[in-house]
């Protein structure tokens, strides 16, 4: 019985707690676009990491022309 009266003001702490984070968070934003993450990891991204065949040799042409100036 002596245990209950430390886990009651710890529970309604925790709880107290786990609202204002909550209030928190919906305050920042942070369920606005529930599906935003969801869709964006299926994004394709890579064209603009990859540069174009063209670009590429551009770029090779120039550091060949570098090399033969040096």
């Amino acid at each position: 019985m002596d245990v209950i009266y430390g886990l009651i003001p710890g529970m309604m702490f925790f709880g107290v707690l786990l609202v204002v984070v909550l209030v928190w968070a919906v305050r920042k934003g942070q369920y606005e676009d529930m599906e935003g993450g969801g869709s964006r990891i299926l994004m394709d991204d890579d064209d603009d990491m990859m540069p174009h065949p063209t670009e590429r040799r551009k770029a090779t042409d120039r550091d060949a022309d570098n090399k033969t100036a040096d």
